[in-house]
């Protein structure tokens, strides 16, 4: 892909499903990328809501952060930290236990601005199994039935990292068990969303839930559990959704603020490294304008600690 002028240059692309998904064909990811090329890039990935690309062989470190620089402003995780030498590098490594992603989530949702989009790249692919799924939470909210959108436009969330990890994650490692509570845990968010999220960039209106909600505001937990059950289910549908087969030096960008996403943890005990960069997102806004809110997070020196 090459660029002549400021319009936006065409993509080769491959759709992969009829709501979600897209490879983008004939492009190097890196800094190198013309103003031209990358708004391309940015208005696929608002189209297909997450885009794949090949063989990014030359997509090392240095090259996911001059790219994700590109995109918007580079944002570290609040809670894990970042690969040595890196600002914002984020490796997920099965053999670190830190690479479970097999609940459906959209990413950093217990603050209040979750990331925009995220960049990932695979670095090392078991010989089997380690695809992610993606969801499209824009489609799952135009599913729903007059009423129900309407009440779940009313609904609240508590969104948090603090979670019972034996639930979600019944047959975790050790390692994986005290990653969570000594790394991921160790510094507690909570904060309220809207079910219903008003996109920033299109004024599309989307489903806004996950692994990270705790309850919904105002209800019972047995409620909180039927509700969540019954908008989760729209989002997960297999229409909804695009499944990746990863190779190593594939990289995949998504819109986090209309998608969700499941790592299917179906390897073995193989080794599965991955490597995130995330874009700095803006404060969620419901339907009736009000913003999310933050409910509880570290002081400065909790997380210095």
């Amino acid at each position: 892909m090459t660029a002549t002028s400021n319009a936006t240059p065409a993509l080769r692309l491959r759709r992969l499903s009829g709501r979600i998904g897209a490879e983008i064909l004939d492009v190097k990811l890196g800094a190198a990328l013309s103003p031209a090329e990358v708004r391309a890039i940015r208005q696929a990935l608002l189209t297909h809501r997450v885009i794949f690309f090949r063989d990014q062989t030359q997509f090392d470190d240095r090259a996911q952060e001059a790219f994700s620089n590109l995109l918007g402003d580079l944002v570290p995780h609040p809670t894990e930290r970042v690969r040595a030498g890196t600002l914002g590098v984020l490796e997920l490594d099965a053999a670190a236990g830190n690479a479970r992603s097999d609940q459906w989530h959209t990413d950093v949702t217990f603050i209040d601005a979750p990331p925009r989009y995220s960049v990932l790249r695979a670095v090392q692919i078991p010989a089997y199994g380690g695809d992610t799924c993606w969801a499209n939470t824009v489609a799952a909210y135009q599913d729903l039935s007059p009423e129900l959108k309407a009440l779940a436009e009313s609904l609240w969330a508590i969104h948090t990292n603090k979670y019972d990890y034996a639930t979600q994650h019944a047959y975790g490692s050790e390692a994986e068990r005290r990653h969570y509570e000594e790394v991921f845990a160790k510094s507690i968010y909570e904060t309220q969303q809207p079910v219903v999220r008003i996109h920033p960039e299109t004024g599309e209106k989307a489903l806004l839930l996950g692994q990270f909600v705790q309850r919904f505001v105002g209800q019972t937990h047995a409620d909180s559990q039927a509700l969540y059950a019954l908008f989760q289910n729209h989002v997960a549908r297999l229409e909804n959704t695009v499944r990746w087969s990863w190779r190593e030096g594939d990289a995949a960008i998504w819109d986090n603020q209309s998608t969700q996403h499941y790592a299917i943890y179906d390897y073995d005990g193989q080794n599965r490294t991955m490597r995130r960069t995330t874009i700095a997102g803006e404060v969620v806004v419901g339907v009736d304008g009000r913003r999310a809110e933050i409910l509880k997070r570290p002081d400065v020196r909790d997380a210095a600690e």
